[in-house]
């Protein structure tokens, strides 16, 4: 028990701090701090609220008042341990807020939609490693996986919390995978804070070393899938050829991520298992399939509907939206389309009732489930080069024309949105059902919109078609997108079950 005395809320007076405390509450003064960091207590602020304008002054009454407020505390804190007072969270959501304090920094961080799914993938594999071990049917998923070194195990003879250890596990691979280390930092501070008070230090300290344990294991996976290397390669501006892609209005960007084929899967044989045939040929032709294709995206864009357009906007996903206004440009900060299905699955477990370690066993899945899907489709953008939309309409049928959406800055076929959702839709629904009804509230917080679907099917179907809708994507991408996606996702099932 310490009692020390600083002006705690800025306000002018003494206020009186009680207990030991190795996190603080409020703008503890570092000597303070220093002082108390070692002894894992909590803390308690009296603040004086006494005090009277231009005036140091206590009231009799108020005195005695303070010092009763004292006496008690003083007599609860000594005479019951921490651990009575303090319930910890309920064990899911503590995971399913890691994973959206992830998502606002992915976004804050402006990472493109393939990297984000790569950290997605590496911190929720992380902590499904560590969260299993609460039930001993729980089988690990790493170890079905291909680069993976064995996992460290827990000690019998020690006691762990083990939603503390996926946490660690969690934010330890987000630190090294991510830019804003001060935001991690807080987020650590808020998620551990109720840990360090109600469990004993030996079981704290075992569930967090476990925790850096199984994140040293992941990180040396990550350190030789071969993204480091694909970051100093060249930059890449298109082609001048006829049907092949080149940078687009507004921004005109290269492409992004265009060797992002040459990470290594955790899952598939390789990148282009499932890639599809090839899109039709370029052909200026106005009876020729790709004249006709053009043809069709340019129609319906000129007579889009309310609910269409709503569609488009609620899937856009798209963090390289810029905004211009004269000569003055902003961007329009999103969650990517990884981010939206991962908080489709954080609705999965609320809506569901998973407990922690099948909540752990679903952001695990659908993360691998977004990873292997950008793999593929980003080996077949890549591999043919498409045309966008926009370049061939603007050449071919209205230099005027605009799509509705704005065109992301890497090649058309197929489709990405419609890949990545295939694959995680098929996932969550072997999870939780075909007909797992739900309301999509994941981008309310971002764009205020909010959609109704009677499975997950529905929602990718739905997914998928919104970039046809707006502009950016060709019938036949979204269509082909879809189907190698769904195929993917059930791939994915089918290794981990050992079907």
């Amino acid at each position: 028990m310490t009692m020390d005395a600083n002006d705690i809320d800025g306000g002018g007076d003494i206020d009186i701090l009680l207990g030991n405390a190795f996190f603080t509450l409020g703008n503890l003064p570092p000597a303070l701090k220093e002082k108390w960091k070692k002894q894992p207590l909590s803390l308690m602020i009296l603040e004086n609220t006494l005090i009277q304008k231009n005036k140091f002054f206590f009231k009799i009454a108020g005195m005695k008042k303070l010092f009763f407020i004292l006496s008690v505390t003083i007599i609860f804190i000594t005479g019951c341990k921490t651990s009575d007072k303090i319930k910890l969270p309920e064990e899911a959501e503590v995971l399913h807020q890691n994973e959206n304090n992830l998502t606002d920094l992915i976004i804050y961080d402006i990472f493109s939609p393939p990297v984000a799914s790569r950290i997605y993938v590496y911190t929720s594999l992380a902590a499904h490693e560590a969260m299993r071990h609460a039930d001993e049917k729980e089988a690990s998923i790493v170890a079905k996986l291909k680069g993976f070194s064995a996992m460290p195990q827990p000690d019998k003879n020690k006691k762990y919390n083990y939603t503390l250890a996926a946490s660690k596990a969690f934010y330890d691979v987000m630190r090294q995978m991510t830019f804003s280390k001060d935001t991690i930092t807080k987020f650590e501070e808020q998620t551990y804070a109720p840990f360090q008070v109600a469990l004993d230090k030996e079981v704290y300290d075992s569930s967090v070393a476990f925790g850096e344990a199984i994140a040293k294991k992941i990180m040396q996976r990550a350190a030789a899938d071969n993204y480091k290397q694909t970051r100093a390669m060249e930059k890449f501006y298109g082609s001048k050829d006829d049907g092949k892609w080149q940078p687009t209005s507004p921004d005109y960007l290269d492409g992004v991520e265009p060797y992002w084929m040459k990470l290594n899967p955790f899952i598939l044989d390789s990148c282009s298992q499932f890639d599809p045939v090839p899109p039709p040929a370029f052909d200026k032709n106005t009876n020729s399939m790709f004249f006709k294709m053009n043809k069709e995206v340019y129609d319906t864009g000129k007579v889009l509907s309310q609910e269409q357009k709503d569609i488009a906007r609620f899937w856009d996903d798209n963090p390289f939206v810029m905004e211009h206004v004269g000569h003055v440009q902003m961007a329009t900060k999103k969650q990517t389309p990884g981010g939206h299905w991962m908080g489709i699955a954080t609705i999965a477990c609320r809506q569901g009732k998973a407990n922690a370690v099948k909540s752990a066993r679903t952001y695990a899945l659908t993360s691998l489930a977004l990873f292997e899907a950008f793999l593929s489709v980003f080996d077949t953008k890549y591999r043919y080069v498409y045309i966008r939309p926009i370049t061939a309409i603007n050449n071919l049928i209205d230099d005027k024309w605009d799509a509705y959406l704005q065109t992301p800055p890497f090649p058309e076929y197929t489709s990405g949105h419609s890949t990545i959702t295939g694959s995680a839709a098929t996932v969550l629904t072997y999870l939780y059902g075909n007909n797992f009804a739900f309301t999509d509230t994941s981008n309310r917080r971002y764009i205020n919109m909010e959609r109704k679907f009677s499975s997950f099917i529905q929602a990718s179907d739905e997914c998928s078609i919104s970039r046809f809708y707006g502009g950016i994507h060709y019938k036949i991408s979204v269509d082909r997108g879809a189907a190698a996606g769904k195929k993917i996702g059930q791939y994915i099932i089918d290794k981990i079950e050992n079907k």
